[in-house]
């Protein structure tokens, strides 16, 4: 079940990318594309070999759409 913006807020600062894909609506594999390509638009860190999404600026790009 996709999140409300109310639930994403509660999240911690940073999320893992399947979080973020059902936030999204989206599949893990395609979200892990466009980190890979560079064109996701809320900031995504790496750590080692996995990838974590910023909250804030993940709930700042919903709130935008």
């Amino acid at each position: 079940m996709q999140p409300t913006l109310d639930e994403i807020r509660s999240w911690a600062a940073t999320v893992d990318v399947p979080r973020v894909a059902l936030a999204l609506g989206i599949s893990r594999s395609h979200l892990y594309e466009l980190i890979k390509r560079g064109t996701v638009p809320f900031r995504v860190v790496q750590f080692g070999n996995r990838y974590r999404v910023i909250t804030a600026s993940l709930i700042a790009y919903l709130e935008a759409c």
